[in-house]
């Protein structure tokens, strides 16, 4: 099945998390993709929040797959900026494979961050964040 931002912000929390165990790590992404952050799931608020954030905020990452790194693009004008390192290990919410964006190396505004992606459908993944081992929010990323 594919999948768009708007359909993984109507679902809820259980549901992006069901979807996230059944999906594979995929391969590493490679360019950019327009990230949408998906806090509230199934609530009115979730949309909402998710637009305010990518205007202001967040508006997704560019990877480098042969460096096994990638750059946030934030801010209303897109900076490229905090830098994670980019490789496959064992996602902490099922100890299955998943793709890691590590930054407790490369950043220190973020270094208590790891996200954790895995692909469902073509070009588009579905991440998760945590801050330490604590689970925050979800987001997806469009290629």
């Amino acid at each position: 099945m594919a999948y768009d931002a708007n359909q993984l912000l109507a679902m809820s929390q259980a549901q992006l998390d069901d979807l996230f165990r059944s999906s594979p790590a995929g391969d590493i992404p490679n360019g950019a993709a327009n990230g949408t952050a998906i806090i509230a799931p199934g609530t009115r608020y979730c949309a909402p929040i998710a637009e305010i954030i990518n205007h202001f905020g967040w508006q997704g990452k560019v990877f480098d797959a042969a460096n096994g790194s990638l750059k946030n693009r934030i801010l209303a004008f897109g900076l490229e900026a905090i830098i994670a390192k980019v490789y496959k290990g064992p996602s902490w919410l099922d100890a299955k494979e998943c793709i890691v964006l590590d930054y407790s190396q490369t950043s220190i505004v973020a270094q208590r961050v790891r996200d954790e992606i895995r692909l469902i459908s073509p070009g588009f993944y579905l991440g998760k964040v945590y801050w330490n081992k604590d689970r925050l929010i979800d987001f997806c990323l469009q290629f």
